[in-house]
């Protein structure tokens, strides 16, 4: 198990060496809070573009669900009539130069597995750049665009925001409560006041502190020829080889066992790289993964590598509460 996998199991399961982390902990506090502090007061170089910006980001190290949630915002805010752009960081991403507009027929190891996987299902004009505020000016000024949805970048404080959306893992929560690397929030706990709204993905109804959202299956995709084929492809009791390297693997694991199939679970660490080789398994058996890890594997997929397409679901009282917000924020725009 990786090390980041093994922090991961600590910081979700409990760990009494963890305390020997504390101090670091505090000091990892400290720089936080004055970071914070300094964005509210207006110090230092802040961008604020001339469109709203939507933050989606958390605060837990770990998969949320965001990228999922990212893609329905796009597709709720096009029904609407709006131009949406999107800016994400681009972990792993290794362009010719940032910011780098990420095209479909770029690799995974250009433009980074999740802007990919966002461009190619949605088409978005989407940028990346470590430097948010830098990817938001480049993004319009080849854009004529309504609002931009920042991918992450919940503790970028260069970066002005319009609303923040901060997404938890209903299961896991906060872990230990405790901020990196003794636990694994970025923030304190006590940010989550200060957030527009928090999404519990997982969550079986709304609580007084926020909404739910689910991850819904809802077809399978042949990884190599881009084909859909329904969820009934495999019959109950389908056994298959499993892979995912997202930041919580076990959801995605849960979810094929939820379908009545068997899979034989590969958990790789996030943003992992694939080879041919890495994926050889046996028996030989078909191949199911993520969507996020299909993007890296479409040029040497086997014939029988399939990947499972999910669409986020919010609640009805959430998509209430954002077009409200939506029609605030642009009406403050006028």
């Amino acid at each position: 198990m990786a090390l980041s996998d093994r922090l991961l199991a600590a910081w979700y399961g409990g760990h009494p060496a963890l305390a020997l982390l504390r101090p670091l902990e505090w000091l990892y506090r400290g720089v936080v809070r004055r970071k914070r502090a300094a964005f509210l007061a207006g110090d230092g170089d802040i961008y604020r573009a001339p469109v709203p910006v939507l933050v989606v980001g958390n605060i837990t190290v770990g998969g949320t669900g965001k990228t999922p949630l990212i893609l329905w915002l796009i597709e709720h805010c096009r029904a609407r009539g709006l131009r949406v752009g999107v800016v994400s960081r681009g972990y792993g991403a290794k362009p010719e130069r940032f910011p780098w507009r990420v095209r479909a027929e770029d690799s995974a190891s250009v433009a980074g597995d999740e802007p990919l996987l966002i461009v190619r299902r949605s088409a978005v004009p989407l940028v990346i750049d470590p430097r948010r505020s830098q990817a938001v000016q480049a993004l319009l000024e080849q854009e004529p665009l309504d609002l931009i949805l920042c991918d992450d970048g919940l503790q970028h404080y260069r970066l002005a925001r319009d609303l923040e959306l901060v997404l938890i893992d209903a299961a896991r929560g906060l872990g230990n409560g405790h901020c990196l690397p003794a636990g694994p929030l970025r923030e304190p706990a006590e940010r989550l006041a200060e957030v527009d709204a928090l999404l519990y993905n997982g969550a079986q109804a709304d609580t007084p502190d926020g909404y739910a959202f689910r991850l819904e299956p809802t077809a399978l995709v042949h990884v190599a020829s881009g084909r859909r084929a329904g969820l009934e492809h495999f019959p109950a009791g389908q056994q298959m080889h499993a892979v995912a390297g997202i930041g919580n693997p076990q959801r995605f694991f849960a979810t094929l066992q939820g379908l009545n199939w068997r899979p034989i679970v590969h958990a790789f660490a996030d943003h992992a790289v694939y080879s041919p080789q890495a994926l050889h398994f046996s028996p030989a058996l078909p191949l199911l993964m993520t969507e996020k890890d299909a993007v890296k594997c479409r040029g040497f997929a086997g014939d029988d590598w399939w990947y499972l397409a999910v669409d986020a679901r919010p609640s009805v009282a959430f998509v209430a509460w954002f077009d409200a917000q939506l029609e605030r924020l642009l009406a403050g725009r006028d």
